[in-house]
């Protein structure tokens, strides 16, 4: 994750990452924290969050008011629950997220790639 993270978005991106594997079958799932150079409250990240293409916000503040692998599968969404502020650093948000790892980990994340190619550098 810590490579790949500053590969595809920037070398001197900090990251800190556990991976861990669990036996399923279909998914992924990760807590994400992270640190934006300006405040920003839980609201705002939610909001954002509901605007970006592909994201799809589950965020009750209930019993079972998240997302897990189960409701990903064979979903193109990433799936995002718990949006919360991270009171360990400063301008901290932390959030929940999962994704069928088939779809979007693999396949439709090549085809989405490809399509943006396209889109931004072949129809100029």
């Amino acid at each position: 994750m810590v490579v790949e993270t500053k590969k595809i978005l920037d070398a001197g991106i900090e990251v800190f990452a556990t991976c861990v594997r669990i036996p399923t079958f279909i998914g992924h799932g990760e807590t994400v924290h992270v640190e934006f150079e300006k405040p920003i409250t839980d609201e705002q990240a939610r909001a954002a969050l509901r605007k970006a293409p592909g994201v799809v916000v589950i965020d009750k503040r209930a019993n079972e008011g998240y997302a897990t692998p189960v409701e990903c599968a064979g979903e193109d969404a990433t799936y995002v629950s718990r949006i919360r502020k991270d009171p360990t650093v400063k301008n901290g948000i932390a959030f929940w997220c999962v994704s069928d790892n088939l779809r979007k980990g693999a396949a439709l994340n090549t085809v989405q790639i490809a399509e943006e190619l396209i889109k931004t550098y072949l129809k100029k």
